[in-house]
């Protein structure tokens, strides 16, 4: 059945090139070298991972902790996206050198940038360690006392287990807690900035084409790892050496077509692929609408005092972002997910696996798995609700409420570790709120908080929610709030924390807006969290044994993947377009006339630097264009999420042919569910990476360090 072809994460029968995955790099050979050997691979897998000699692993260090970037030269060059270089940008830019808006290059080493606490990391080994890490843990009856057996071992293995000194070793888990890896790694510190295009080609369309295609953003930057005289991590040194790289990424201009063969290596962040339907279903209906609904108020009201006012625009600009990046993510997800049926097929596999444990007589170990997710989600749902809202209100979108949250937690503080820890906390707080109030706008953050705080009295499951809010007028409690708080200055917040820990917390307690903070999080933290903690870690102990029975009846040639933790893995599939609604088709590809087709002078997400026009006009290319076109950006069937930001995506001979920097509005859902009808993962063309350096910036330096290759015949 079509459904079942579908479902290539859960699928049960054998194909000879299925696409979707996100795999770990040192057990590629088998199954996933044929697969990616019948898309078209020309490379084994010996070249994409080895220790014993130097491989493709070698070229893709994580950046930053939270993206992706590749190795482009012999002198330690690297490339990641734009946006994953976007704070490191910003710190160097002044009004004398905006190099947010103007773009910076460095056309000699001594002109980079050095860049405080930013760092990448290198995969140098990896190992099973699973059996060292459940060692004594196994037949433990009580999940709490399991998980501290596993946690002391992990501690004591990653001090143990042998590394060169200058190397970390870091044990994560798989499969739910089936299977434990060691990564030896080694992380460099001392990272310069090289060169970034203006804002207006790395953030082309900005927070409108966020998740969607066509997609016209040159999202990349460029830095350089350097290293002692032993090429060995060092602190920031005036003595330290561009790094030589074990390897280095050659570049590809030959040009793309659809249907070849892709991949892309990197550090995807999070995902939640083997959920049981009870789970997506809740997701679907209950916890995305109700996150959705909360961000889209926060977001209506900023946007109108952001379109009407310029300096408000300046200090919403970065958090109006970030609460749209999820906002519009959690829609696509479960647009997605809708689409796809993924409840549905789900379900059908579900049937499936109780069937498989029923023929293997695994009726005891397995048979209750499915009715205990039933019974536990049914359970946790109304905790969960009143978790989202509550973070989503009190943490992340009322700026006010946030600040109380900080400053109730300084009063647990004092009640659980005294008068030194407060005071230490005190200061740390008092340090750090000149930046929070920089950007802070008390008529902004009124009406935020009068239509949240409406939804938090609505949506909140009644019977978690705190009497005081029960018919709650949302406009007066504000109202007494923003007028009688002084959490709404820095100034008056200042004199608030002034004193003995007595005298602050005396007053905190008469302050309006403090005393509404409290009055939620109490209720939170005793009504909700500790139950909420209780059943999830119920069910964590039944995924992890869900995980060990689809592993165990499984077949070999099943493709069973691990989900997504922040450890290096590797994805394949073939640049193709996809059709997302009845009647529209996506061609694949993207070329600079739709940047200038986009074309708004002067708009903030929309303008285009005069130089690049010029280009454009004049069709000065150089060996870049093909058929008098530019290419900006083209997509495939690799399974991303995010942490590939940065990602290489290589051709099939492992040659760079571009950058991973997004995902499809519909195809976000690929965190729970890949369906290769959807999903498709957005790259930068390397093409267009090379025209702006070269041709826009002039950094000849940059290219002439590159090894390009199979350059097309003029």
């Amino acid at each position: 059945m079509k459904f079942l072809r579908l479902l290539l994460l859960f699928v049960f029968v054998q194909t000879q090139a299925q696409q979707g995955g996100m795999w770990i790099p040192s057990l590629l050979k088998g199954m996933n070298e044929t697969e990616m050997k019948n898309l078209g691979m020309k490379i084994s897998a010996d070249d994409i991972y080895s220790i014993n000699k130097s491989s493709l692993k070698d070229a893709v260090p994580h950046f930053d902790g939270g993206c992706t970037a590749e190795v482009i030269s012999d002198k330690g060059l690297i490339l990641t996206n734009h946006h994953c270089g976007y704070d490191n940008i910003q710190s160097h830019s002044t009004i004398e050198h905006d190099y947010l808006t103007n773009g910076f290059w460095a056309y000699k080493m001594e002109d980079e940038l050095p860049n405080k606490d930013l760092f990448v990391t290198f995969i140098i080994r990896i190992e099973d360690v699973t059996d060292k890490v459940l060692f004594g843990a196994t037949n433990l009856t009580s999940e709490a006392d399991k998980q501290k057996k596993i946690k002391d071992n992990i501690a004591e293995l990653s001090k143990t287990l042998p590394k060169e000194s200058w190397q970390e070793n870091s044990i994560r888990t798989f499969y739910d807690g089936n299977q434990y890896i060691l990564f030896v790694t080694e992380t460099f510190r001392d990272v310069r900035l090289v060169g970034a295009p203006p804002s207006s080609i790395g953030k082309f369309g900005s927070d409108t084409d966020n998740w969607v295609w066509p997609r016209h953003t040159g999202d990349f930057s460029l830095f350089r790892i350097y290293a002692d005289k032993n090429n060995r991590p060092a602190a920031y040194s005036t003595e330290n050496v561009p790094y030589k790289p074990k390897y280095f990424f050659p570049i590809s201009i030959k040009g793309i077509k659809e249907n070849d063969f892709t991949m892309v290596m990197g550090y995807p962040g999070r995902t939640q692929e083997y959920l049981p339907a009870v789970a997506v279903e809740q997701i679907v209906t209950t916890l995305n609408p109700a996150k959705v609904d909360i961000r889209d108020a926060a977001l209506k009201v900023q946007n109108e005092f952001m379109r009407k006012d310029n300096a408000i625009k300046i200090q919403y600009a970065s958090k109006n972002a970030s609460i749209a990046n999820s906002w519009k993510k959690w829609m696509g997800e479960t647009k997605g997910l809708k689409k796809s049926n993924a409840v549905g097929i789900k379900k059908e596999f579900e049937a499936n696996f109780q069937q498989k444990v029923i023929s293997a007589g695994k009726q005891t170990e397995y048979g209750n798995l499915l009715a205990d997710f039933e019974k536990n989600y049914s359970e946790i749902k109304d905790y969960a609700l009143a978790r989202d809202v509550f973070t989503e209100v009190a943490l992340r979108n009322t700026e006010i409420l946030n600040l109380g949250y900080k400053l109730y937690q300084l009063e647990q503080i004092y009640n659980t570790k005294g008068e030194q820890s407060f005071n230490d906390r005190r200061n740390n707080l008092i340090n750090g709120l000149g930046d929070f109030y920089k950007d802070f706008n008390a008529k902004v953050d009124e009406k935020v908080f009068e239509k949240l705080i409406g939804i938090y009295a609505t949506t909140y499951p009644k019977q978690f929610l705190p009497s005081t809010f029960v018919n709650v007028n949302a406009s007066s409690l504000t109202s007494e709030v923003f007028t009688q708080s002084q959490l709404v200055s820095y100034d008056k917040i200042k004199v608030l924390l002034t004193g003995d820990s007595k005298t602050v917390l005396e007053n905190l307690n008469k302050d309006k807006g403090f005393q509404v903070i409290k009055t939620m999080a109490d209720g939170y933290l005793k009504n909700v969290a500790p139950k909420y903690d209780e059943i999830n870690l119920r069910i964590s102990a039944t995924q992890r044994t869900y995980m060990k029975a689809i592993l165990e009846l499984s077949k070999k040639s099943d493709r069973i993947f691990p989900d997504a933790n922040s450890t290096f893995r590797v994805t394949y599939g073939k640049i193709k377009g996809y059709k997302p609604n009845d009647g529209v088709i996506y061609e694949p590809f993207t070329y600079l006339d739709g940047v200038i087709e986009k074309y708004i002078p002067g708009d903030y997400e929309f303008d285009v630097p005069q130089k690049l026009i010029d280009l454009y006009n004049t069709k000065d290319y150089g060996n870049y264009g093909v058929n008098g076109k530019m290419p900006v950006a083209f997509i495939a069937t690799n399974h991303t999420t995010g942490g590939n930001s940065g990602s290489p995506a290589l051709d099939a001979n492992g040659n760079l042919i571009g950058l991973n920097f997004d995902r499809v509005w519909e195809g976000t859902m690929s965190d729970i569910y890949y369906s290769p009808e959807i999903c498709r993962n957005i790259m930068v063309d390397i093409r267009y990476v090379l025209f702006i350096v070269d041709k826009f910036a002039g950094a000849e330096n940059l290219i002439k360090e590159m090894k390009i290759v199979a350059s097309k015949k003029k």
